[in-house]
């Protein structure tokens, strides 16, 4: 490897990384219980709900006027209010089926960007953490 090459081979990856890092949002999540049907999204279409029961309600940041039914993100804990709650190193993808705002259920807390499943935020957290700081990416 010339000398050149290993000074730019460094600074190409760092660069790459920061890019990458760049495609993320940052945002907020609750928790809400059963039952989640009726949703805004699919009605009381049981196949609506991914297999692996991570999904989640949609706040009104993310909404799109319904544009956000089905959209799949990429999301791990950052922090919350509790020490230690976040589960380091884990990302999960969630599928959007409701609106926080009307949702059957209600959420830990108002307002948040995404609204998780029981079993979507047990897989990033403790569970009954009331709210996280998330990053998120579609």
């Amino acid at each position: 490897m010339s000398k050149v090459s290993s000074i730019w081979l460094p600074i190409f990856f760092l660069f790459a990384q920061l890019f990458h890092a760049s495609q993320a949002d940052l945002g907020t999540a609750s928790q809400y219980k059963p039952p989640y049907t009726p949703t805004e999204c699919f009605g009381n279409d049981p196949t609506q709900f991914p297999s692996s029961n991570f999904f989640a309600a949609a706040g009104e940041g993310i909404w799109d006027n319904g544009a956000a039914c089905g959209r799949q993100y990429l999301i791990s804990c950052i922090n919350s209010v509790l020490p230690k709650a976040c589960k380091a190193g884990e990302t999960i993808q969630i599928k959007i089926v409701d609106r926080a705002k009307t949702s059957q259920s209600r959420p830990t807390k108002e307002g948040t960007t995404m609204v998780l499943s029981n079993a979507a935020l047990a897989a990033i957290a403790l569970p009954n953490t009331p709210s996280l700081n998330i990053d998120f990416r579609q």
